[in-house]
């Protein structure tokens, strides 16, 4: 993991390779349930906005979050600054048979208001074979449509079918349900992963703010001055080869996010949080929300 300076030319900004050689943002911006309340809108893009300046250029959405809403609002956020995003969007698994990905890539693009999506994700394993739909971004990547492509929800079984088919070692990263208390994945998932140097994105790092209100972790952050928050994402900023992609639509929660780059975590820490929470004794089966 690297650090480059934002855009904004004030801040060093950590960033994780993609097996493509591509850098994005660490640190970026999930939008589930972004742009559901009409009342809420203005905070939310302003607080994108703030993000990008502040060097969170990786935003993540999809198809589902609010049947095309939250890419409604991206498109507002980013006008103007399309080339200083990283945009990842999802496709149902409804829609991810070749033909349908292609249909459901045009319904995107024309809510984002772009024309190419950089990271476009399987959202989760459904009944069309993985192979139909590798074809379907294969096509989407000749035409421009999208740069990358990845998956999300994958087990490990589940990446090893994928690394077998043609085309399939093009994947760039598997976004996952991660944090201190879903640990699950470092069981046999996450060390598959980091062999093939695939970059785990990780969903719900707070666990939807619930992981906030532990005795465990409140106690960490005060003896360390930090929040909460700061502690749980700088857990995972500092494992390296993690993009995590906490959501918010308020500029003063995002600037304590952005706290977690300027206070990172030492190994000592991390080994104590990690102590903690310990992960699984055994294998489990993939968590998802």
């Amino acid at each position: 993991m690297k650090q480059m300076k934002s855009d904004a030319g004030q801040k060093h900004f950590k960033t994780v390779k993609l097996p493509s050689g591509e850098e994005v943002s660490a640190l970026g911006m999930g939008t589930w349930c972004v742009g559901d309340a009409r009342a809420k809108r203005k905070e939310e893009i302003a607080t994108l906005r703030l993000g990008i300046e502040l060097g969170a250029t990786l935003i993540d959405t999809a198809e589902m979050y609010g049947d095309g809403r939250a890419e409604e609002l991206i498109a507002e956020a980013i006008a103007g600054q399309r080339d200083r995003v990283f945009i990842v969007d999802k496709v149902l698994p409804s829609n991810a048979s070749r033909s349908g990905t292609m249909t459901a890539c045009e319904r995107s693009l024309k809510r984002l208001r772009t024309d190419r999506i950089d990271l476009y994700l399987l959202h989760w394993r459904g009944e069309v074979p993985l192979a139909e739909t590798v074809a379907g971004f294969e096509e989407l990547k000749r035409a421009g449509k999208i740069r990358y492509f990845g998956v999300s929800n994958l087990d490990l079984d589940e990446m090893k079918q994928l690394w077998k088919l043609p085309g399939g070692r093009e994947v760039q990263t598997n976004q996952l349900l991660y944090n201190l208390s879903r640990r699950s994945i470092e069981w046999d998932l996450l060390p598959w992963l980091q062999k093939h140097r695939i970059p785990v994105m990780a969903y719900s790092p707070i666990e939807q703010a619930r992981l906030l209100k532990d005795k465990r972790l409140q106690k960490f952050a005060k003896q360390t001055n930090r929040t909460p928050a700061q502690s749980a994402l700088g857990w995972l900023v500092a494992k390296g080869n993690v993009i995590v992609i906490p959501k918010t639509g308020n500029r003063e929660r995002l600037k304590e996010n952005f706290g977690t780059l300027q206070n990172p975590l030492s190994a000592v820490e991390s080994k104590e949080l990690e102590k903690l929470f310990p992960p699984p004794t055994g294998p489990s089966p993939l968590e998802m929300l």
